[in-house]
């Protein structure tokens, strides 16, 4: 038997990855957990789609009134007549959001302008995760805030599938010390990958006494064994009918959907878009970008409220950081600073657009001002969408906002 574990750990492309998954070592066989989790059908529900590469905000939500704008953009500016999708405060969506404009018409979006942070990071990875931390930009944090939601509130839940990520890898934001969520592409495919006959053989085995590192595989293989079961029988209850984007985002918003419809007990999901960062060929990126997120969110906002989940359902949609206000020399934009965010559902308290357009007089060395600091939209999710302590999980410092959501 030993022959066969040593086989395991040097053989198994598994076992590199499952060192880093959580430390879940409860008995796999009391249930799942937190009570608040276990009605599925009821309970309320947090979709975040992280835009990777640092969106550009201003051609999102479109000044389109402010001379201003096309000034510092004489070729990059998107005009009126190209049709512009009005929102309220002279503000217009791309022309390509024209999933996003259905939902704000029904009153099932909302829009904040210049939300960002102070003293902001223009590298990718690092305002990432200040993002996904809810960290000031002078902490480094190495836990997520939805992974610290996940210590904080879900103190007797075992099972990793409480908060998923449709994606190969698995986030800073989910992570917490005690409790991360788990990464998956595809439930039949994650099921695939643990119906493996080696795997299966050393997850049912005992692994020898004090060896702390095997006992801690062996205990996390199991336990990502039995979670795979679990979401490989409920994805069958479900398979969508509706038309989703042909691509991979609409793929993961496709699964995410046949999830929720099926009873799956997540309370997160953790989709990203990249391509963003669009220092040239902007217009035609964010075009079919933009297309796909759009038409992708209404087809998820349709499939939910066929199986009466959408007022269940809250959407965050946001990028690292935004571009500069003026655009460059190839016809893109470089990296900038405040952006806006975009929160949809079906029971919002607060609808339209929420804030002033962004300042195009008073900024900052060519940058926006943040008006809206990002923690204080997390900390209103936490505290009124998802009923957590949002200060145990994100601190003071920074001004909240409250009835959003």
């Amino acid at each position: 038997m030993a022959s066969t574990r040593r086989e395991f750990l040097r053989t198994s492309a598994l076992a590199s990855t499952l060192l880093l998954v959580p430390k879940f070592l409860h008995a796999l066989d009391r249930g799942p957990g937190l009570a608040g989790l276990r009605d599925a059908t009821g309970a309320r529900r947090l979709i975040v789609v992280q835009l990777g590469g640092g969106n550009d905000g201003l051609n999102t939500v479109i000044p389109y009134r402010n001379d201003l704008y096309y000034k510092a953009r004489p070729t990059l500016g998107i005009k009126e007549s190209e049709g512009i999708l009005a929102l309220d405060k002279d503000l217009g969506l791309h022309p390509a959001l024209k999933g996003l404009k259905g939902l704000y018409d029904q009153g099932q979006l909302a829009v904040l302008n210049s939300v960002g942070y102070p003293n902001p990071d223009r590298s990718h990875f690092r305002s990432m995760d200040i993002w996904q931390s809810g960290s000031g930009s002078d902490q480094v944090v190495s836990t997520g805030w939805l992974g610290r939601y996940l210590d904080s509130s879900c103190a007797d839940c075992q099972r990793p599938y409480n908060a998923l990520e449709i994606d190969d890898t698995l986030s800073l934001a989910l992570k917490g010390r005690q409790r991360k969520g788990l990464a998956l592409k595809n439930p039949d495919k994650f099921h695939q990958i643990n119906q493996n006959r080696l795997l299966a053989k050393v997850s049912k085995e005992t692994a020898p006494a004090h060896q702390e590192q095997v006992d801690y595989l062996y205990k996390t293989l199991a336990e990502t064994a039995s979670s795979a079961d679990y979401l490989y029988d409920k994805s069958k209850i479900y398979k969508s009918a509706v038309t989703y984007p042909n691509s991979d985002f609409g793929k993961n918003l496709k699964t995410t959907a046949e999830l929720i419809n099926s009873g799956v007990e997540s309370r997160v999901y953790y989709l990203a878009l990249s391509g963003f960062d669009t220092h040239v060929r902007q217009h035609e990126q964010q075009q079919r970008l933009f297309t796909d997120l759009g038409d992708g969110l209404a087809a998820l906002a349709d499939d939910l409220r066929q199986h009466d989940q959408w007022n269940n359902t809250l959407v965050l949609v946001f990028s690292e950081f935004g571009r500069r206000v003026g655009q460059n020399a190839s016809n893109g934009t470089d990296h900038g600073t405040a952006n806006n965010v975009f929160l949809a559902g079906g029971a919002l308290q607060k609808k339209g657009v929420i804030n002033d357009a962004p300042d195009l007089v008073n900024l900052d060395q060519g940058d926006l001002r943040h008006q809206v600091d990002f923690r204080s939209i997390y900390a209103n999710i936490l505290k009124d969408w998802l009923g957590a302590n949002d200060t145990a999980i994100l601190g003071t410092g920074f001004e909240r906002m409250s009835g959003l959501v």
